[in-house]
């Protein structure tokens, strides 16, 4: 498809100039390849569907977790006369309705979708309607499973792309080493001459580590503020606590400061947001949950109170300074005691090996032959194998991959409607080629209060249609408001195309596998901590994990700024503070670990209920409201863990 690029920038964006590598992914877009772009954070990769979006006949599915990024972006383009729909978990039952109508007429050509959309069947049968032009994956890193934030669901978006038959696809990710950008591009089958990777370096960005003891941060956190020219803030911490008791400190020492993080309602944290925008010199101290999609491009500082989870996550959160083009600084304070608590989360989400036997029991029933099918409850399969449901969907990926399961679509046990009008309106007010089926529908409804129960597999028998079928004309009917269509008790569904010779040695497999996965979470725990210590050039380091070296040292890190002044260029940081497991406070646990054996008795259990990280089995038992709970948080998980097992 030949278009005059340049030309399409200005008519749709009023931009005169692409950014680095913009122009080469979309011309492979326009030519009907699929492409990769690696760019990073502010590097524009959003125009790399938005434009094609605009040209391109059909429809663009853009994928993306962020429903900040979403909003954001759907705002911007309606700002300059263009449209865009987003679907995700924030948007009422009406606000859905109408925005997959919008697409179905072609009033709008670009939708953002949610990644755990594609669970919904109904959302699945109604995006096979649309013709697809462009399939487009942000935080495409995802998909690797050697990666820094691995997400199942991610593995999955390539077999929906195909299901509706998408032309092409985009996948857009800001941090990428190249055994990841290899799996990017195997997943969703990019010849990687296609994939494009800019420039890391920002000569913009200060990048600076000081050592400091966690009780010392907020102080020096405020001298940094006295110190240096007010301007838009970040400030990243780890726990949600941390956030609200960071934020209050500055707000008594006269900051504008709020806290952000996930447990605030969603209401509350559009209205941050909203605010950080409007103001001229905010501070958000928040989890990571913040700045994920936040285009202000006039931060001006982003501190660090702890150490960040790995290099990956650090590069996008010190990418949010600066956008503009100016000077900016990004501050690290460290200390060693911070891996206590970014350790903690690494070792909750490894399930014992007690705990994957479990669950294999429930999957890989005696019942259950090659060829059957099997339905789960991700909610119930975690309270009865005492792994969280994240986890699960990790576990079932690995059985997925070593051939033993094959995904189906996930289905709803129960669905209900509630007509607007007599069934007669809404039969006359169908076209002529559904009415036998929805009166069908309609046959098989059990009615209770406000809603109609559907006996969904019973019509679907007698009017001879698949269940896609039958939803695609419940979801128009929908659309045109004749009544409100709801599910229910989500399953997910597997065939069985092998049985394993053995399930404990099946367990013990993927036991090693998790085991490995956590060496490699820690390992990029420590990949942080090299970076602060180093003796070279730091941001150099840090471009070179990206496959980006510089061939100069940057003269703007802490390691050049400190040589320049003639100092020790290396930073050294203490070792973490001795900690101890308190006799009284073990001894207490234990005899609560003999009163509630199913929830603790196995080592991995205790030591998570002691550290303060949470598990089925202790919300279903209220262990998490006990006073003992996280009364070890500050001592290492791997020595609790060893205490645990005696």
């Amino acid at each position: 498809m030949k278009v005059d690029l340049s030309a399409a920038l200005e008519r749709h964006f009023g931009w005169t100039e692409f950014r680095p590598g913009q122009r080469r992914v979309i011309e492979t877009l326009l030519e009907g390849r699929s492409a990769a772009a690696v760019f990073p954070t502010g590097g524009g990769k959003s125009l790399c569907y938005q434009l094609p979006a605009l040209e391109l006949p059909g429809t663009t599915v853009v994928v993306s977790p962020l429903i900040a990024l979403m909003k954001d972006q759907i705002d911007a383009l309606a700002q300059r006369g263009h449209s865009a729909v987003r679907l995700d978990s924030s948007l009422t039952a009406d606000e859905a309705r109408k925005a997959m109508a919008d697409l179905r007429s072609g009033a709008v050509r670009l939708v953002y979708v949610a990644p755990e959309r594609f669970a919904n069947e109904r959302f699945r049968a109604s995006l096979r309607d649309l013709d697809v032009a462009l399939f487009a994956v942000d935080e495409a890193h995802c998909i690797s499973e050697w990666g820094h934030n691995f997400r199942p669901d991610y593995l999955k978006l390539t077999r929906f792309a195909r299901e509706c038959e998408a032309e092409r696809l985009l996948a857009l990710t800001a941090t990428a080493t190249a055994p990841v950008l290899d799996d990017i591009c195997r997943g969703f089958e990019i010849d990687e001459s296609d994939a494009v990777r800019t420039a890391f370096y920002r000569p913009n960005l200060t990048v600076l580590a000081t050592s400091s003891m966690p009780s010392e941060r907020v102080e020096q956190l405020e001298r940094r503020l006295d110190e240096r020219a007010a301007g838009a803030t970040i400030v990243y911490v780890t726990r949600q606590r941390d956030a609200d008791e960071v934020a209050d400190a500055l707000r008594r020492a006269g900051y504008s400061a709020r806290a952000y993080h996930a447990g605030k309602k969603s209401e509350e944290r559009t209205e941050i947001q909203d605010w950080f925008f409007e103001q001229p010199t905010p501070i958000v101290v928040a989890t990571i949950a913040f700045g994920m999609g936040i285009d202000k491009p006039d931060i001006r500082y982003v501190y660090h109170l702890a150490l960040p989870k790995s290099l990956e996550n650090y590069s996008q959160e010190i990418g949010r300074a600066g956008r503009d083009g100016e000077t900016s600084i990004c501050e690290l304070f460290a200390s060693r005691d911070d891996l206590n608590a970014l350790e903690n989360f690494v070792y909750g989400d490894t399930p014992s090996g007690a705990a994957i036997e479990r669950a294999l029991a429930e999957i890989f029933t005696e019942e259950a032959q090659p060829g059957s099918w099997v339905e789960l409850s991700l909610y119930h399969l975690a309270q009865s194998s005492d792994v969280r449901q994240l986890v699960l969907s990790t576990l079932l990926t690995y059985l997925e991959l070593d051939g033993l399961l094959s995904a189906g679509t996930p289905t709803y046990s129960t669905f209900e409607l509630a007509p607007h009008r007599s069934s007669q309106e809404i039969l006359s007010s169908a076209p002529a080629h559904e009415q036998d089926l929805l009166r069908t529908l309609f046959h098989h409804l059990e009615k209770r209060r406000k809603w109609f129960r559907l006996d969904l597999e019973a019509a679907c028998r007698e009017a001879g249609v698949t269940r896609p079928q039958a939803l695609a004309v419940l979801e128009r009917s929908a659309e045109r408001g004749d009544l409100e269509l709801r599910a229910s008790g989500v399953k997910q569904r597997y065939q069985l195309l092998e049985r394993p010779s053995s399930l404990q040695q099946l367990a013990n497999d993927l036991t090693l596998r998790f085991e490995r996965r956590e060496e490699a979470e820690l390992g990029r725990l420590q990949q942080v901590v090299d970076l602060i210590e180093a003796d070279e050039c730091q941001v150099n380091r840090l471009a070179t994990h990206f496959a980006d070296p510089l061939d100069r040292d940057c003269d703007h890190c802490t390691w050049c700024l400190r040589k320049l002044g003639g100092k020790v260029a290396r930073l050294r940081l203490p070792e973490r503070s001795p900690s101890a497991i308190a006799e009284g406070p073990w001894r207490r646990a234990q005899l609560l670990r003999q009163e509630h054996l199913e929830a603790l008795e196995e080592p991995r259990a205790f030591t998570r209920f002691l550290c303060g990280l949470t598990s089925p089995r202790l919300t279903k038992a209220r262990l998490t409201r006990h006073e003992l709970y996280g009364v070890f948080e500050q001592v290492p998980f791997a020595e609790l863990l060893v205490r645990a097992a005696e």
